[in-house]
């Protein structure tokens, strides 16, 4: 007999423990004792809206019978060394699953990477990290797997109709991901496996006939009767083939400036930008979990905040991103003389502290000051605040922060607190790097965020910036359906970098949407 389907809340201490979940099914569905009970785990999500903290559990319940599996999904990796080959500029999520999805589709990608592979990056992150000198083509944007192979690595999307999810999961999984993905409603891998599911995928696609060149900088376009044949390497090598798939991510400044520079159309776009915060992860537990001790079967506590501020009558959004539980916040600057942070966290989440970019959202009509750089005018805006940024906290990665009620209070940090954040703070009063309207906006949603979440605004937490790299501040133009390029044929503009995607499983779907579009037209 079965029972599908079956949604049940229990404690979390029943929901991690079979031998405890089992005897509750029984009791639950009046199954009798001597039955035989199993179950396949569809989706579980933790409910703390209450004290009385649950876990959310959707299954399907097998009574004396043996539990029956969703097929697995069957991906057919082609060997395509001798076919039609396509260009992806990048290697990032979106690059490595057009990449794999070419393989399925019988044609060679051939991917390249301005930075190198994840082994040989892990010395350019150290070298930031300790002695605070930025490789502008191998950090923590750039390089094998992009700024995902570094994150979170969260996989969490609303995209539901760009692509199926869950493919992609399944290829993570494939690729080495622990199977939780599959079920958990937040899923995410973690800063310390993602360097290897990359390398993985990266071997799959050598396997199968398909090339990836590391250390390989475009540094022009082939053009013709707009119509892009290939690009050109710093090296001088040439690459081309049946179209270009630009995977390039939202930190590539040079490829958005080499496009402007080729008349290629491109054009700003709205974007974000502020300050990471951090607190202990055992408070912000303490708010999330109402003061309920955590435990073993509770993961460390996430949170989303959001709020409208208005400043000379405008009215913008200012809101969490990318939050890490249990991370640390990391410098992902890609060029000397600027400082950028973000956040990550390793699979465990145990890291004592949490942190979440907060940021202020800037449409396109706040950069009446930088116009006069077209296109190019959020990109103009991010440089300045981060070499602004840089100069306050003395020049290296060191970056300025000011505790939390300080800054509401416009008064001084004598003290900083410690830290996650490796290459080290400078105390910095934010109101002299930050412009006005940002300033003025972040206080306004703090007070916000402080009454959703009674003892979230605290000298305890402190600010640390500056977070300018949420999403791309261009757009590369394409068409709804065909995806190519309103101006350029042949020419597929993708993901973050393109302004049409963020996050790792939003990019990769992006990325396999592009290689079918570009097969079926061109293939």
């Amino acid at each position: 007999m079965i029972l599908q389907k079956k949604q049940i809340a229990v404690a979390p201490e029943i929901a991690h423990q079979p031998e405890k979940l089992i005897p509750y099914l029984k009791n639950s569905f009046g199954i009798p004792d001597g039955s035989a009970v199993s179950y396949n785990l569809y989706k579980r999500s933790v409910d703390a809206r209450s004290r009385d903290i649950k876990i959310n559990l959707e299954l399907d319940v097998f009574i004396d019978e043996p539990p029956i599996s969703e097929p697995p999904y069957q991906f057919d990796f082609k060997n395509v060394a001798n076919m039609p080959p396509v260009i992806i500029v990048g290697s990032g999520p979106a690059g490595l699953f057009a990449g794999l999805k070419l393989l399925e589709l019988g044609l060679k990608p051939i991917i390249l990477e301005q930075g190198k592979d994840v082994q040989s990056r892990r010395r350019d992150l150290a070298a930031i990290n300790k002695d605070h000198i930025v490789n502008p083509t191998s950090n923590y944007c750039f390089g094998e797997g992009g700024a995902g192979t570094y994150s979170d690595g969260k996989l969490y999307t609303r995209s539901n109709k760009r692509g199926d999810i869950k493919r992609i999961l399944e290829l993570l999984v494939l690729h080495g991901a622990e199977r939780d993905i599959l079920v958990d409603a937040h899923p995410h891998i973690g800063t310390n496996k993602l360097p290897k599911l990359v390398a993985n995928i990266r071997e799959t696609i050598l396997l199968h006939g398909g090339e990836i060149h590391f250390e390989t900088k475009v540094i022009d376009l082939i053009i013709k009767d707009q119509e892009i044949k290939g690009v050109i390497a710093e090296d001088g090598a040439k690459f081309e083939g049946l179209g270009v798939i630009l995977a390039t991510g939202h930190s590539a400044r040079d490829i958005f400036e080499l496009l402007h520079h080729n008349g290629v159309h491109i054009e700003a776009k709205p974007f974000a930008m502020g300050i990471r915060i951090e607190h202990t992860q055992e408070l912000i537990d303490s708010i999330q979990y109402h003061g309920t001790p955590r435990g073993k079967y509770l993961p460390p506590s996430p949170y989303t905040l959001a709020a409208q501020t208005i400043f000379d009558k405008k009215q913008r959004g200012v809101f969490s991103f990318c939050m890490c539980p249990g991370g640390f916040i990391v410098p992902a600057a890609t060029a000397p003389g600027e400082v950028v942070v973000n956040g990550m966290s390793p699979s465990k989440r145990d890291s004592k502290f949490a942190n979440s970019g907060i940021v202020v959202a800037i449409e396109t009509e706040d950069l009446i000051k930088y116009q006069k750089f077209g296109p190019l005018a959020g990109l103009m805006m991010q440089k300045e605040l981060e070499q602004r940024a840089c100069a306050m906290a003395g020049g290296t990665q060191s970056a300025p922060a000011q505790r939390m009620m300080d800054f509401m209070n416009k008064k001084a940090s004598s003290q900083l607190l410690e830290t996650s954040y490796v290459p080290g703070l400078t105390p910095v009063s934010m109101d002299e790097v930050l412009p006005k309207d940002f300033a003025v906006r972040l206080r306004e949603g703090f007070r916000t965020f402080g009454q959703k979440m009674k003892g979230y605004l605290t000298n305890e937490a402190q600010l640390v910036g500056v977070e300018s790299r949420t999403s791309s501040p261009v757009r590369i133009p394409r068409d709804k359906t065909s995806l190519e390029h309103v101006q350029i044929k042949r020419l597929f503009p993708c993901a973050e970098g393109a302004g049409y995607a963020g996050g790792i499983v939003s990019a990769a779907m992006d990325g396999e949407a592009c290689a079918e579009r570009l097969a079926e037209k061109y293939g």
